[in-house]
């Protein structure tokens, strides 16, 4: 039993419903950030994202550092990338458009391949631009939690390893490391960027990275120097070998922040958060106690179910097509004449929490479903059960004729 105060359930796709053990590990008393207690767990939770994101490459780097997954964008912007390169950015929904509108603030040009809603850009067409225009980087929302539609990043990153090696790959993960199986050495990515409050169901608050060893070679040959402070790989990283600016050891010890944490060593550029690192590492221990592949199984058998029950309530999702359906969330249209303020909140009377709409094309007609972490992956809550038979009651509220679902 939780030992969590009574509330509505929370399955929208991110923040999700946490662990009572992972909420308790925030409840550590007070520690220095460079106290050897501390020091241990930041480093062995830095170890355990390399199996999560299943690299054994010692030249790639975890990063987790307090903030947003949107501050990983920055990161990519300000190191990986300069003034005047190009990107290109594939769009599958609304965090396409912001990728690229993040790339843009820092004046490198984005260039967006868009699909039309509930699809993703084709491998044709991606290779069409690929020998049009040399690129610095690609960047793949692997799902895009405004649609629910789930890219094949291992297919994208072959394509660009052979028609354009240089080019970097960079896996937007947020909505799905955790509960998609990513395999970072295997599939040639030198980005997966995240956040902790989805699958991996640790509270907001920590940007995690993985950074290939390709990509840092990248930032270590930059002509001109980051271009941000506190997403600065220089004060991250133990060198930065800048034409215009040389750093060296004399710029202070913190500049190899997250390899020294990872060896088990006090460090410091910028404060971290113990509490969300403590949770973090109580929550990578749990995914790691049974094989990844079991984890990305169970997501997809309930994704599946999920699915079913919708089509069976006669409403269809954004994804229409099965390879393009995530299996952290589903985003489903509503049918004719229902709007999600009015069903929202009948779905929150039954105890049950569903996101509206976010790609701005659509917003109001259609709503998500976040079906990822502990609610899928305990077998002692309901959650999934009561979601769906709540979606049905608050269906049949507002009127809509539902169908059989078929045998």
């Amino acid at each position: 039993m939780s030992t969590q105060a009574n509330h509505p359930t929370l399955l929208i796709p991110g923040p999700v419903e946490f662990d009572d053990e992972v909420l308790q590990s925030m409840a550590h008393y007070s520690e220095s950030h460079v106290g050897p207690s501390f020091v241990t767990v930041f480093g062995e939770a830095l170890s355990m994202l390399r199996e999560l994101l299943i690299t054994s490459d010692p030249t790639s780097q975890p990063f987790v550092v307090s903030g947003s997954g949107t501050l990983g964008w920055d990161f990519v912007a300000a190191n990986l990338v300069e003034r005047g390169d190009d990107v290109l950015v594939l769009h599958s929904g609304y965090f396409g458009d912001s990728f690229a509108d993040c790339f843009q603030t820092y004046g490198v040009n984005a260039t967006q391949l868009k699909a039309p809603i509930g699809s993703r850009p084709q491998l044709p067409e991606i290779e069409r631009m690929l020998r049009e225009k040399k690129y610095a980087a690609i960047t793949i929302t692997h799902v895009d939690t405004s649609t629910g539609v789930l890219s094949d990043v291992k297919a994208v990153s072959e394509l660009v390893r052979k028609v354009s090696p240089d080019t970097l790959m960079i896996v937007d993960g947020v909505c799905s490391v955790g509960c998609e199986e990513i395999r970072f050495d295997e599939w040639n990515l030198d980005v997966v960027l995240t956040a902790s409050q989805k699958a991996i169901g640790v509270p907001a608050g920590l940007c995690i990275l993985m950074v290939s060893g390709r990509a840092i070679d990248r930032f270590n040959g930059r002509k001109t120097p980051p271009s941000s402070y506190f997403a600065s790989f220089k004060n991250w990283l133990p060198k930065f070998r800048a034409q215009v600016q040389p750093y060296s050891k004399a710029h202070g010890s913190h500049y190899a922040v997250m390899q020294n944490y990872e060896a088990k060593k006090a460090s410091y550029f910028a404060t971290p958060s113990p509490q969300l690192i403590r949770a973090l590492h109580t929550s990578l221990g749990q995914i790691l106690s049974v094989p990844l592949e079991e984890r990305f199984a169970i997501h997809k058998e309930t994704s599946q179910k999920i699915k079913r029950a919708i089509t069976g309530l006669g409403l269809k999702q954004l994804a229409e097509r099965p390879e393009n359906q995530a299996n952290g969330m589903t985003a489903i249209y509503l049918p004719e004449g229902v709007k999600a303020p009015e069903l929202l909140p009948n779905l929150l009377k039954k105890g049950i929490v569903f996101a509206g709409g976010l790609h701005k094309e659509i917003t109001t007609k259609y709503i998500r479903f976040g079906h990822m972490g502990v609610s899928v992956t305990d077998p002692t809550r309901r959650d999934i059960d009561k979601a769906i038979e709540a979606l049905k009651a608050s269906l049949a509220e507002v009127g809509h004729q539902q169908q059989q679902e078929k045998q």
